[in-house]
């Protein structure tokens, strides 16, 4: 008799797959959009199990096209041969044409770059968050890890004495 692996447990809706934790130190969100992402069988079966990274990555918009770079998902061990994929190809973003032409008109206007956030299902379909979103200078960043930082203090002593704020 054969061992199974276990099959991993189904993500619920909307719960993320993988984040760019980074992307909201690195840069300051001003929008957030909602793409489909067009892939193969084997890259879902492994986003499914958690495999997928975003740390690097950006988007382009490319041919009246929103494309995704740097994106690696890796092949699905069971995938051998026919169904293993190229783990860093780029992936096809898909949105209707007038978002992706907003979103042309609106990062060329301020120098803005679209970063992906997060990678999640939705009624069974990959789906990536992307951020409209402008980059910080290293004196922003650490502006505002002070800024959290304090505000963090604020509460612990707050809580140590029994005052809540809000």
């Amino acid at each position: 008799m054969s061992k199974t692996k276990a099959k991993p447990k189904p993500v619920p809706d909307g719960r993320p797959v993988a984040q760019n934790r980074k992307a909201r130190h690195d840069y300051e969100i001003i929008d957030t959009f909602e793409a489909g992402i067009a892939l193969q069988g084997s890259e879902v079966k492994s986003i499914r199990s958690g495999k997928a990274q975003i740390r690097d990555s950006y988007a382009r918009i490319e041919d009246g096209e929103l494309w995704v770079h740097m994106v690696h998902i890796p092949p699905y061990e069971q995938a051998v041969g026919f169904g293993a994929h190229n783990p860093d190809r780029p992936k096809k973003l898909l949105m209707h044409r007038i978002e992706i032409e907003r979103l042309k008109g609106k990062s060329q206007q301020g120098s803005l770059s679209l970063v992906p956030l997060s990678i999640y299902f939705k009624g069974g379909k990959a789906k990536m968050e992307l951020a409209l979103a402008k980059g910080r200078k290293t004196y922003d960043k650490r502006h505002e890890l002070a800024a959290r930082d304090a505000e963090r203090d604020l509460r612990r002593v707050s809580a140590n004495l029994g005052v809540q704020i809000h």
